[in-house]
Parts: C-alpha cells; structure tokens; sequence
C-alpha cells in the first residue's frame, strides 16, 4: 500500500499544481503550500549535502523541474488572492510586515539582493558548471566504455560487473545531460520572478487607483508590500534550489557526504590553521576592530592545529614501529628463507624499486589482478597457471618490469610511476614518453596522471599501469601455456576427471598411455592455444587413438577432432565462418611431398614453391584483413600438422583447421580465399 502511495505521490503532485494555475486557491490553503514549497527546497538542499556522488541522487533534474513549476503556480495563486482580495494568506503577511519591517524599500532591496545572488551568482555559475561537466562526460564516454571492455577482456571484471560499469557510465552521462538542461529552468525561474514582481506592483496600483478608489500612497501600502513579501517567500526557496543544483553538478565522485570530505580536506594542514589563527589574533589588535571575536576565532584555530599535530605524531609512531618490525623480519634470515630464494620459480614478476608501489595490498592492486588473471585462464584454457611470484630487483632500470618463465625472460616493459598509458593516434599535444605498447604493438605515450582527462578528451583510451603489466603478463600467459603445464599439474586434473568420468581415465591411463605421454598431447593442445578444460572428451578420444598408435602427432590430431565444434567456434561471426582454402592439385602435391621426422611430418616442395605458396597466402590473408574480417585456413587432416608448422610464422598465427574440424558443428562456410602453387600463379 505504502509503495503504491510513493508511485502516486509524484503524478498527484503535478496534477495539483496544473490545478494551482486555474483554480482560485483560498488563503488557509496557500499558507500550507507555500510552507510545503519552502521546506521541500530546503529538503533537497540538505539531500544534495549527504549523498556521496551525484549519481546517488539522480532523480534531481526532475524535481528542479516539478520544484519550478510548484512555484510558478503558487506565484499564479497568490498574485490571484493579492490582486482580488488585498490578502494572499498569513505567511505572506508575515513576510511583507515581519521580515522586510513594513518597509517597501527595504523589502525591494532585499528581494533585488536575493535575485542578484541567485541570478548572477549561483545560478549562473551552475549553469556554466553542468554545460561543461555534460561536454566533458560525453567526451570521456567512449575511452570509459573501451576500458571497461580492457578489463573484462583481461579478466579483471566479470561480465556482471561489466554490465553495472557501463549502466554506470551511461546513467552518468544522462544525469550531466539532464543537469544541463535542468539549470535553464533554474535560470528562468529567476527571471519569471522579477517579471511576476514587476506585473504584480503596477497590477496592484492600478487596481487599487482605479476600481478601489485609493491614492497612489494606500495602493503601495497595500498591494506593494503584498507583493514583494510574495516575491521573498517564492525566491527563498528558489535561492535554495539553485544553490541545489550547483551544489549537486560540483561534486566529484567521493567515498563520504560533502561535510565528511570539507572536514577532513580542510584540517589536512596544520601550518594552514596556525597561520590562519596568528593572523586572526593580529587583526584584533587593528584600531577600532572587535578584540574579543577576532581573539576567540584565532585560539580556536590553533587548537586544532595542535590536536591535529597530535594525532599525526601518533601516527607516525606507529607507522616507525611497523617499519622496525618489518626490519626485523628481514634480518631472520634461515635457511628456508634462501632455499625459497635460491628455487627457480614457474611465473616470477621482477619490480624496478620504484614499482613496489604498485604492490599496494589494496583491492586492486598487482596481486588482487594476478589472482583473477589466473582464475580467468584457468576457465578459459583449463590450466592452472602456477602462483606468480613477484620481487623487486635493483639491477633493473628505473620503471622497469621483467617477467620470467622458469627463470628466463620472457618479457620486459616499462610502467613509469605517476603515469598513465594513453594509445590513440592524436597524442602529439600530450606531454609524456612515447612508446610501443608490448602486447598489440600500438604506438602510444605515457602521459602524466593529472592529464588523464585530457588525453581521454584526445580522443586517446587511457591504460593504468597495472593493467598494461597484468595484459602483458596474460599475453606470455596464454602463448606459454604448454611450457607451464607440469606433470603434477596434469595428475591433478587427471584426479579431477576421474571423479566425474573414470571410466575414461581407468582405459587411458596407464593401460595405454603414460603420464608423460598424455603431457606431451596436452602441450601439444595448449601449444595451439586450444582450450583442454574438456577433458573427458579428450581422453575418451586419446583412449580410441591409442588403440592403433600412440604417436603424438597423431593423439593431437585425435584430440583436437574430438574437440571440433568448440575449436570452429572460437572463429565464428555468427554462425559464419569464413576460410581459406588450397587449391587442390597443390594440396595433392603437399600430401605427395610429406615425409616423417623427428618433429613430425613435414612437407618437402622445392623452397621457390614453397616461397610461392607463402606468397599466395600472405595475399589472401591480407584481402580479408582489409575488409575488417578473420578467417581460418582448411586443409585435409593429414595435412593439418604440417601445415601448422609451415604457416605459423609467416602468416601472424593464422589458425590452420582441418576439413573434419569445420564441419562437426552446425556452421555455414564461406570460401574468402585459395592458396595456389606457382604453376597456378604463373598461368
């Protein structure tokens, strides 16, 4: 029931106040509504104060708008009792007699003050404010939504968390938007006061001339005061909301209400607050200035200079005491200690000394993103990527980071501390550090972190520093998998399989092959970046394979058919999926020229065909790249390793599939391309 009220308060509402406009309202009414329209100013008002972000009071534009139209229509209503009747209600009485002392002079000032206030200073202000922050929000909106997008492609976000992120970003920008709009009416209804006021004064007197028979005296001692006490009564609440509006569009993003964060920012300075109160003191001591005031602001001041220069000593005793516990700790050193030191480790991030910072031990520090990366392979590839360690080096350059793969290197780049890594193609008016971005190659600079904005402005997508170490880290990740997955590592999964499916493990392992062998095929999976987390599958077809050889190749080859449709899927735009095929009397001559060898078949051409066939496919590759497309290249299953081998240098990592491989599953095949021989080419 109380929810249904809520749903009906807001349409009633408006319904009411359109009535205000038309229907003549008596006194008694017009008090209430007018007290309900002050305190509801002051309400929001107070409301703007308390929330944390804008955002959390999102539903503001609408009641600036419905707050506008509430007191145009009590303008309507009273100037309809003041003209008609003489008396437009107690409040406004009070206001006319009480606040502004009988006086119309004095009245008119202080209205003049309170819509000068409003119209050139507050409100003015907030409109310029809610323009530019409305420009700035939609500018910033593409490189916020392309960051999302980083962080979810890198596992540091779930596909929830991304879905609230960009709802955020949108209903940020919609909320700017509306503020924009929003402060026109702020801004008019300044202006419809002044003019209401102006109607109400010459409306009055005339009335009062000509139908009452009054002097021009008794006519503004009536109707003047009447009006400009109507006048204070709406602009008051008006003032309130204004100030509303540019309270709420000058907020930032906070973790506590404006008077938590002015407190807390305020007294950041002990210097500052002594100063201050020094000066308080001397200025009593000015000839014809108020001793005691100035004395008591002044002492004031620099008592809690002191009680804030208390609380820091304690803090920073307390940080020396866990600065000397740590010293301590790294003084114990064991014998355990060095032998961990001295142990090769699978994964290992190496600091420059002035990187630790980016170990901070917050939630989203380099380790809380290592933790999700390696959940994130583990779900895409199915390997259990070993614990990272990380350490800081001082033999490495100033900025730099080095990550290691069973103690050898296999990637290096730089993390600049204080900055951000912009990547776009207007970046020449940034200040900064140009460089290559280590993983896609893409031309970018690093950029100093107060010029985030900015360069988000350039049209540039902004990288911090832990997400360009995270995305290189689970670049060396994903094209190392096969060197990281251990023996332990696939005894485990082994164990997990035998749980859900063992009749698959008990026919597989030992009886046909050994662990080691069945490492060999996984690796040789991974090696192709093809997922292994359907095991049961797998295995279930190593089991068939080995029954008639237990060659590696060939168990690959057995795998990865058994996997068909998840391996065409990685490729598919829809349901299409596009290929590239070989003609097919070179495809007999490469099935008439493969010959075994230690590292598997290969094919023997001679090197010109070879070259020619290369070229071909470079050619192809390219005419799909430059349409915005990918495509796959078929071949017969025999052909498939060799053909790996032959291309997957040369064309980028063009995925070579199988004929077998592209029709297991539901697809529809599009030819966008054939590699010929050089017979072919020539005619």
């Amino acid at each position: 029931m109380n929810r249904n009220l809520a749903k009906l308060a807001v349409p009633v509402g408006v319904v009411g106040i359109i009535l205000l406009l038309v229907v003549p309202v008596p006194a008694p009414l017009l008090d209430v509504l007018i007290i309900i329209n002050i305190l509801l100013a002051l309400v929001i008002l107070l409301t703007t104060m308390f929330v944390k972000k804008p955002l959390d009071f999102s539903v503001f534009p609408s009641l600036v708008l419905v707050a506008t139209l509430f007191r145009l229509g009590l303008n309507v209503a009273s100037t309809r009792l003041v003209l008609g009747e003489g008396y437009a209600g107690q409040v406004i009485e009070a206001f006319g007699h009480v606040a502004i002392g009988g006086s119309m002079i004095i009245g008119a000032v202080i209205f003049l003050i309170l819509v000068v206030i409003q119209f050139v200073v507050v409100t003015k202000g907030a409109e310029r404010v809610a323009e530019v922050g409305a420009r700035f929000t939609l500018d910033a909106m593409p490189g916020k939504q392309m960051a999302i997008d980083a962080d979810l492609n890198s596992g540091l976000i779930t596909d929830d968390q991304a879905r609230e992120r960009r709802a955020e970003v949108s209903a940020e920008a919609d909320f700017y938007g509306a503020m924009d709009g929003a402060s026109k009416f702020v801004k008019g209804d300044a202006i419809a006061g002044i003019v209401i006021i102006i109607i109400n004064i010459v409306g009055g007197i005339t009335i009062g001339m000509l139908q009452r028979g009054q002097s021009i005296g008794e006519a503004l001692d009536t109707y003047a005061l009447l009006t400009i006490g109507d006048g204070l009564v709406t602009q008051i609440p008006a003032l309130l909301m204004a100030v509303s509006t540019g309270m709420i569009v000058t907020r930032s993003n906070a973790e506590s209400d404006i008077g938590s964060t002015a407190s807390a920012q305020l007294t950041q300075s002990r210097n500052a607050l002594r100063i201050a109160g020094v000066a308080a003191i001397l200025m009593a001591f000015i000839p014809g200035m108020p001793i005691l005031p100035f004395i008591l602001v002044g002492a004031g001041l620099i008592v809690v200079a002191q009680r804030i220069t208390a609380d820091t000593a304690l803090r920073h005793a307390a940080a020396v005491d866990a600065a000397d516990s740590a010293a301590a700790a790294q003084r114990l050193d064991s014998s355990e200690d060095l032998i961990e030191q001295m142990r090769v480790h699978a994964l290992e991030i190496l600091l420059a000394p002035d990187l630790v910072d980016l170990v901070s031990g917050s939630s989203d520090d380099l380790l809380a993103r290592v933790r999700a990366l390696r959940r994130k392979v583990a779900l895409d590839l199915g390997v259990v990527v070993p614990p990272v360690r990380t350490r800081d080096s001082i033999d490495l350059p100033v900025s730099t980071y080095v990550i290691r793969i069973a103690g050898v290197e296999a990637g290096r780049g730089i993390a600049p501390a204080g900055k951000v890594l912009a990547l776009g193609d207007f970046l020449d008016g940034l200040p900064g550090t140009t460089t290559v971005e280590p993983v896609f190659g893409l031309a970018g600079k690093w950029v100093p972190g107060e010029m985030r904005h900015s360069a988000e402005m350039a049209g540039a997508t902004v990288i911090d520093r832990v997400s360009v170490l995270v995305t290189h880290l689970s670049s060396i990740i994903t094209h190392n998998a096969a060197r990281l997955l251990t023996r332990e590592d696939v005894r485990l999964l082994t164990e997990g399989v035998k749980q859900v499916n063992p009749a698959a493990v008990d026919e597989l392992i030992p009886g046909m092959l050994s662990l080691a062998e069945v490492q060999r095929v996984l690796q040789g999976l991974l090696s192709e970046q093809v997922p292994i987390n359907d095991l049961s599958r797998i295995y279930e077809a190593l089991s068939l394979r080995a029954k008639v050889s237990t060659d590696a190749e060939g168990l690959v080859e057995a795998a990865r058919q058994a996997l068909g449709p998840a391996l065409a899927a990685q490729y598919l735009d829809g349901r299409l999926l596009r290929v590239i095929m070989i003609d097919p009397v070179l495809e007999q001559a490469m099935l008439e020229g493969m010959r075994p060898s230690d590292q598997g078949t290969q094919i023997l051409l001679d090197p010109s065909r070879i070259e020619a066939v290369l070229g071909s496919l470079r050619e192809a590759v390219a005419a799909v790249e430059a349409h915005g497309e990918t495509a796959v290249l078929v071949c017969a299953p025999a052909l498939r390793p060799a053909i790996h081998r032959l291309v997957s240098a040369q064309a980028g990592g063009l995925p070579v599939l199988s004929y077998q491989e592209v029709t297991s599953g539901a697809v529809d095949i599009e030819t966008v391309g054939v590699v010929r021989g050089p017979d072919a080419l020539s005619s």
